[in-house]
């Protein structure tokens, strides 16, 4: 299995908490990437392309593994900060 995802890091929870309840009253999730994502991937909108496991941190990847297509996670914390997902895609 694969996923194709997309993501919005940044450092603090609760802005995290934010950009989610944005998304859910009809923000655009690549705007809010492009916006506030501290991740290289925010230029496109949060899009981090194809992957496979074991390609992204556990916890990351347990996220994406229980969304549908389309869907939005909660808050994800990483050791690189607090992540919003989008998935994509799955093959």
């Amino acid at each position: 299995m694969e996923w194709k995802a997309s993501h919005i890091l940044v450092k603090d929870r609760s802005l995290a908490v934010q950009i989610i309840q944005r998304i859910r009253q009809g923000t655009s999730f690549e705007s809010l990437a492009r916006e506030y994502s501290t991740c290289p991937s925010k230029s496109k909108g949060g899009d981090l392309g194809w992957f496979g496991p074991g390609a992204m941190v556990p916890a990351f990847e347990q996220a994406v593994k229980s969304l549908g297509t389309g869907s939005v996670s909660d808050v994800v914390p990483t050791q690189f900060g607090y992540h919003v997902i989008k998935v994509t895609g799955k093959r």
